[in-house]
């Protein structure tokens, strides 16, 4: 699970964040709108998330969202086993 802290909030990463910064990339949505749809209290918090946010993550489209994680976890499993 990859998740991304913006102050005192933890923001998950899934296929429903990625449909919102799928909007928020391709059609005009100010940073209020985008931290009323991430649970965010406000443009600034959501601005902080954005610069948080790996950049494959956010071009990342949702329908391949759970194969990536799948590559990422056995990854993981894989360094720690070694």
């Amino acid at each position: 699970m990859i998740v991304v802290r913006v102050r005192d909030k933890e923001v998950v990463i899934n296929e429903e964040t990625l449909k919102v910064l799928k909007d928020y990339i391709h059609k005009p949505m100010p940073l209020e709108e985008l931290a009323e749809k991430l649970g965010l209290d406000s443009w600034d918090e959501a601005y902080e998330f954005i610069k948080k946010i790996p950049g494959w993550i956010m071009w990342t489209p949702p329908s391949l969202w759970r194969h990536r994680i799948k590559l990422l976890m056995e990854k993981e499993k894989l360094k720690q086993a070694g």
